[in-house]
């Protein structure tokens, strides 16, 4: 690995730039997938791919490739690197847009320092990485590895009522390549920990050796509305009290566990939502996962074979929907070993571990050698206005990212 080092001061502007689009009058940072404000990001993406005198392809789904391929090695399977610059509401400025640009910011020092190409390397910003505005997550990359129809994808409606294919025409990323029109070699994700483990433990690097399986599920759960005040507690079919109960539940369970299986409800709402009236119907989302199969699966049965008791003991009726489910991911062990490596070079302090979040990473995977790096997120924090990772860490990352791509190019 050589001693060459990325742009610091190119790469933290880049990120204060980015971080600056798409804030309201209040400041809060919102670029939802294929809005107004992703593309004001987009473009400045774009106009900073075409200053490091790169290719720009834009796929049908949007996904954005920034593309380095001297004739010599135009035919040969590229290196790619990158993530993701939709956001979600009110977010933190790292999150995706530091795995994006980092990349180009490898691939500008590769080509400042004359390096020589053995196959050609490729930056990407996958569409609606968050899946705030359109389900499910992850989108672009997944249409990308053939997990999705680019057609499916297209025609998908948005909480708002938009159409995802309608709104990249509109804002000019409707692209004519088709998904998947690169194979790579291998794909590496840069990428903010988004938890407290890295900043824990004083490590500098986070070797990504595989990432979580994840099942969401919505429960309905239909009882009967009665008048609070002169209905017995044991005549009532309560569905907030049986949701209650679920959600008591998962964490009971999880809490019990010595496996690192988590469980989440991360929304609730009640009808008729009155204060003074024994709710009816409870909704709510549950979101499980595991980085094994078979724990997640068992998981999966617990929870089925749960509702199916609280119902018969409360008298109400639990329907489930299933809103996504996505296998664990063992990511490719010679990358791996690759980051530890790097890190060890530059004296990072470097473990290999799981990643709890999901990403575009786990999508490539599917068909292509894929690994991760992680930096502290201070705090823990993502998601949130309060996510912030140090100079330093951004910089750290970068470079282990920059020693990793040599090497995958040579």
């Amino acid at each position: 690995m050589s001693n060459i080092s990325i742009d610091q001061q190119r790469l933290m502007r880049r990120l204060r730039e980015l971080g600056s689009i798409g804030r309201d009058t209040d400041g809060k940072l919102t670029r939802l997938a294929a809005s107004d404000a992703e593309k004001l990001g987009r473009d400045q993406f774009v106009s900073w791919l075409h200053g490091a005198g790169l290719e720009v392809v834009v796929d049908r789904v949007g996904n954005i490739f920034g593309i380095w391929a001297p004739d010599a090695v135009t035919q040969r399977e590229p290196v790619m690197i990158g993530s993701h610059i939709d956001t979600v509401i009110n977010a933190g400025i790292y999150d995706g847009c530091y795995g994006v640009l980092a990349g180009l910011e490898v691939i500008e020092t590769l080509r400042e320092n004359a390096f020589t190409l053995a196959r050609p390397v490729v930056v990407a910003a996958f569409t609606n990485e968050e899946g705030v505005r359109y389900a499910p997550d992850m989108m672009g990359s997944l249409v990308y590895a053939g997990g999705l129809d680019a057609k499916t994808a297209l025609s998908t409606i948005g909480t708002d009522g938009t159409v995802l294919g309608e709104e990249l025409n509109r804002i000019g990323y409707a692209g004519q390549e088709p998904p998947g029109f690169l194979s790579p070699s291998a794909y590496v994700e840069l990428h903010i920990e988004q938890g407290p483990v890295l900043e824990r433990e004083h490590l500098r690097i986070g070797a990504v050796e595989n990432l979580q399986g994840i099942s969401w599920q919505r429960i309905l759960v239909e009882g009967d509305s009665n008048h609070a005040g002169t209905t017995p507690i044991e005549m009532r079919k309560d569905a907030c009290y049986v949701a209650a109960r679920i959600v008591t539940y998962l964490r009971d369970r999880a809490r019990a566990s010595d496996t690192p299986t988590v469980a989440t409800v991360g929304c609730l709402t009640l009808e008729p939502n009155a204060i003074n009236v024994i709710p009816s119907r409870a909704t709510m989302t549950i979101d499980l996962r595991d980085p094994y199969e078979t724990r997640l699966h068992e998981e999966e049965v617990a929870l089925e074979d749960f509702l199916q008791l609280v119902a018969a003991e409360e008298q109400v009726t639990i329907s489930v929907e299933r809103l996504a489910r996505t296998a664990p991911v063992t990511f490719d062990q010679n990358i791996v070993g690759l980051i530890e490596r790097a890190a060890e070079m530059r004296g990072l302090p470097c473990r290999r571990m799981t990643s709890g979040a999901g990403h575009d990473a786990q999508m490539m995977a599917r068909n292509t050698p894929t690994a991760m790096i992680f930096v502290p997120s201070v705090g823990g924090i993502s998601h949130n206005p309060k996510e912030h990772t140090t100079n330093d860490d951004i910089i750290a990352g970068a470079n282990v990212l920059l020693d990793v791509v040599q090497k995958l190019l040579g």
